[in-house]
């Protein structure tokens, strides 16, 4: 079952710089190995070195099929119950093999009859080579340099390789391994073609993806599908409108599926936990409230205190007041059953820039701490908003600050470069959902937790300027914002570091994520990637 489960996965991608310990180890192994970055996003093992040769025979392979008439040949050995097998690490050994047969066979072509001709093919041809083969570092210029020395005509087969085969001849001759290689160029070279503003050619691509992504199955086709979709909105400006399912929906749907939510919530209480030793009153100000699914488990463990429960304060901030007072309600009925003191405030705030602090009536005696999940980056959007949501915190003057952030760099005002580091972390994502018992039985959480990373796809390359909400930024920058803001790092503990182990253990199909230490925070990652951070923050001290 488990081998079922892995075919169409999307392996883990190189994890940005700044990652230490097991990523850096797994990733020089990959990087010694020799393997094309951008192929090893949809898990395909191709050497870069064997580019040019592939290209060159797969160009061989098109003549023979575009020389070969249906009048020359009277029937077809392509029936359907004929089966191509090849190993994806040799693509060069499948086509001299596939040359050879078609040398030696009289009926191979009736299949042309079916070819489905790629509009726009002129504009296609036209990609240049380093738009197709660029790699996930963006050496753009290294590329140039290499297409210049080769000669003119490999430079025609590199930047043909893409579009030569048409999509329903690599239905029939070729496994889905060779199309999701050609899937991954197209899409990067339609972001290339939105960043040079060619948005003709870049609406040509965008097509071709859709064609390609058919041939796919799992994580693969459903990544291929939500990008494409991104680009299109982009490429023909239509932005998203009020969603038909709620957000707070898909959040939940997310957490159910998923162990991200989990592991954060998990880590950010064990932090609150352990600042609040010996407190009698505790007041958290929560900067994204949602379905409050992290506060039942704090509850249940400040009632177990061997001093006693101290007094519960919870200040959750939403966009929604009729959500807000559910959950209130919700928690207080909890508290109530465990005899925890409890008060509940919710405030409806559309950004954390525009947080007075006012509104949430301090008391010096309760102790204060601040979490924020998957939240403080959504200020980034706003200039100078981030500044003044630290601001903010620090005149709450906190015992301890709850911070947990998506690992990438989606923050780049470089549109290729966002799209390139998109591409790697969602793809690693939609892995690790494919993971899920769920996805045997065709789950409806696992449906939506899809929908909840397809949407934050669309916002991180459809959208611009404040519309683009979905900034994230890897623990090392935000170690820079929060230093500079007057915090300073506090150490997660061995013992997080145990129990959260522990907890993966406990989720069902957990068997590639991985818990790392990384200077007093605690990353989960799916193989080789880190995906989430937690980190907790205290003022600095003066001395």
């Amino acid at each position: 079952m488990k081998r079922d489960r892995d075919r169409g996965k999307m392996p883990a991608a190189a994890p940005p710089s700044g990652s230490t310990g097991m990523w850096a180890e797994k990733q020089q192994q990959e990087a010694d190995a020799g393997m094309d970055e951008l192929f090893a996003v949809l898990g395909y093992k191709v050497k870069a070195s064997d580019m040019a040769e592939v290209a060159e025979k797969l160009e061989q392979l098109d003549m023979a099929m575009g020389t070969t008439t249906m009048e020359e040949y009277g029937g077809s050995v392509l029936s359907t119950d004929t089966t191509v097998h090849y190993n994806p690490s040799d693509l060069s050994g499948w086509v001299k093999s596939m040359l050879s047969e078609l040398n030696n066979s009289s009926n191979t072509f009736d299949v042309l009859q079916n070819q489905i001709e790629i509009s726009g093919d002129d504009d296609l041809r036209a990609i240049p080579g380093g738009a197709v083969l660029s790699n996930s570092n963006h050496k753009q210029d290294d590329d140039e340099e290499d297409l210049e020395s080769d000669n003119s005509n490999n430079k025609r087969l590199k930047s043909e390789f893409i579009v030569n085969c048409s999509p329903a001849a690599a239905a029939v001759l070729v496994d889905s391994q060779e199309t999701g290689v050609r899937l991954v160029h197209t899409l990067i070279a339609c972001a290339e073609a939105v960043q040079q503003e060619n948005m003709k050619m870049a609406d040509a691509l965008v097509k071709h993806v859709g064609v390609l992504a058919v041939s796919q199955i799992g994580a693969m086709r459903k990544v291929a599908t939500y990008f494409a979709e991104a680009l299109a909105r982009k490429i023909y400006r239509i932005y998203p409108r009020d969603p038909p399912c709620s957000d707070a929906l898909l959040h939940m749907q997310f957490y159910e599926t998923a162990p991200y939510l989990k592991f954060a919530h998990f880590a950010a209480n064990q932090a609150i936990l352990d600042a609040y030793a010996g407190e009698t009153r505790v007041h958290i100000v929560d900067f994204g409230l949602n379905q409050g699914m992290q506060w039942p488990a704090l509850i249940q463990a400040l009632a177990l205190r061997p001093e006693g429960p101290p007094a519960f304060r919870l200040t959750g901030i939403g966009e929604n007041s009729d959500q807000l007072q559910e959950v209130g309600l919700r928690l207080g009925q909890m508290a109530e059953t465990l005899r925890v003191k409890f008060e509940f405030r919710g405030l409806v705030c559309k950004s954390l820039a525009d947080l007075d602090v006012n509104m949430l009536d301090l008391d010096p005696s309760f102790a204060v701490a601040v979490n924020s999940v998957f939240e403080i980056h959504r200020s980034l959007a706003r200039v100078g908003g981030i500044e003044k949501v630290l601001n903010s915190i620090r005149v709450m003057k906190p015992k301890i600050v709850t911070v947990v952030e998506q690992e990438a760099n989606h923050n780049d005002d470089v549109f290729l470069n966002r799209f390139n580091e998109a591409l790697h972390y969602y793809s690693t994502m939609f892995d690790s959902l494919e993971s899920s018992e769920l996805i045997q039985s065709g789950g409806q959480d696992l449906v939506m937790a899809e929908v909840y990373l397809g949407r934050q796809i669309c916002d991180v390359v459809a959208c611009e300027g404040a519309e683009r909400v979905e900034r994230h930024e890897t623990l090392t920058r935000w170690r820079v914002r929060m230093n500079s803001a007057g915090f300073e790092p506090v150490h997660l503990g061995s013992n997080a570091f145990k129990q959260a182990s522990m907890l993966l253990a406990l989720f069902a199909g957990a068997d590639g994520y991985r818990v790392e230490e990384n200077e007093g925070c605690l990353m989960l990652g799916w193989h080789t990637r880190p995906l989430i951070a937690t980190s907790a923050w205290r003022l600095t001290a003066v001395e």
